[in-house]
């Protein structure tokens, strides 16, 4: 009988690509209101206006806060306009929406919040109500370059003593940036947040905890047991539970609000409370296409030494497979061992020990194959 094939059986285990342990993903942490700072505008006969924003009760924190106030409008705040030419001041409100969502770079983030990606002029609705002095709506530009946390704010209000009063306010986002190091769990997964400001360099650094779901542990997790220091070794209390979401269309990424006590120690009272957590995770040590921020962890036992046996049917080859069942495993195959040209001719998960897959004849000649487990 004519000879089709010789076989060469070669078993060979791979320790996983990353060991059992830290692993590093990382991590924008935004806080959703801006800070908005003092700004100035002329009337029509050259008299100076101030315009401050505030959340406080009392007190100016620059604060533009997200819902503020009911009526639709993302962010709002106190404000206090002070006139040079009657030295007074009147209190009121203004809301602002921010732009639309936007995603230039496609990495499943909104551009407005992200200092990296720039904020062409956009147009946004606003409204004010300052009693004594006037209410109305209006249209505000936000523009902001890239790499900048600073931006600019313009819009123009009536002033009810003659003309308009058009304002250029800087407001600022407070973002940082950094690797989160966690330990990939079955039920918790715990990390380590070391984050710097763009702005300030200034760093938020300290462990949390992430619970998962125990009904979609891949794809939903809990945000808990924070306790994260900033450089004046103050602690940010959290202020309760939080759920994280991997993102459907960015299957690498993780977002969710993270709510504060308060948010920024420094000032009078407590402000700042709300602030968006992503994480975006590149690791995938078994190839699954789930991160390993949220995918069951990978034993350190490495593989077991695969082992291969070929028999011929009428119509086709079977070759058995042994190894460890639930590890993955290439099958190899090359025509000349000279050349060193091992092709992956498929690969598998072992269901079972042995596990028999079926391959076609070869057309003639001599073939090779080995596998290798992971």
């Amino acid at each position: 009988m004519k000879k089709i094939l010789v076989l060469f059986t070669l078993g060979l285990s791979f320790l996983p690509s990353i060991t059992p342990g830290a692993q590093t993903a990382q991590g924008r942490f935004v806080c959703m209101s801006l800070r908005f700072h003092h700004s100035a505008a002329n009337d029509t006969i050259g008299t100076r206006w101030t315009m401050d924003m505030t959340t406080l009760n009392a007190g100016i924190n620059s604060e533009m806060a997200p819902e503020f106030f009911t009526g639709g409008y993302s962010n709002g705040a106190y404000v206090e306009l002070y006139s040079e030419l009657i030295d007074d001041t009147f209190t009121g409100g203004i809301v602002l929406d921010t732009p639309d969502f936007n995603d230039a770079n496609d990495n499943g983030f909104a551009d407005f919040f992200e200092v990296s990606q720039p904020v062409p002029p956009l147009t946004a609705d606003g409204a004010y109500n300052i009693p004594s002095f006037g209410n109305g709506s209006f249209i505000a530009t936000w523009s902001r370059d890239a790499g900048s946390a600073f931006g600019f704010c313009v819009y123009t209000i009536a002033n009810p003593f003659g003309g308009n009063l058009m304002f250029i306010q800087q407001f600022e986002l407070i973002e940082y940036v950094g690797p989160i190091l966690y330990t990939p769990g079955s039920n918790t997964v715990p990390v380590t947040l070391s984050l710097t400001n763009t702005n300030t360099l200034v760093t938020l650094e300290g462990p949390a905890e992430f619970l998962k779901s125990s009904t979609n542990r891949f794809n939903q997790l809990t945000f808990r047991n924070a306790f994260l220091t900033n450089n004046s070794l103050q602690v940010l209390d959290l202020f309760s539970s939080t759920i994280f979401l991997r993102s459907t269309g960015h299957r690498t990424n993780y977002l969710g609000n993270v709510d504060f006590n308060d948010g920024d120690l420094n000032t009078f009272e407590e402000d700042y409370y709300t602030w968006m957590l992503s994480i975006d995770d590149l690791n995938d040590s078994d190839n699954d296409g789930i991160p390993d921020f949220s995918d069951d962890p990978q034993s350190a036992t490495p593989p077991r030494r695969p082992q291969l046996s070929l028999a011929r049917s009428p119509t086709n080859l079977l070759l058995s497979i042994s190894g460890d069942v639930g590890r993955l495993h290439h099958i190899l195959e090359n025509s000349d061992l000279a050349t060193g040209n091992w092709q992956t001719n498929l690969s598998l998960t072992l269901t079972n020990d042995p596990q028999v897959v079926a391959l076609p004849l070869p057309p003639g000649g001599t073939r090779f194959w080995r596998a290798l487990a992971q």
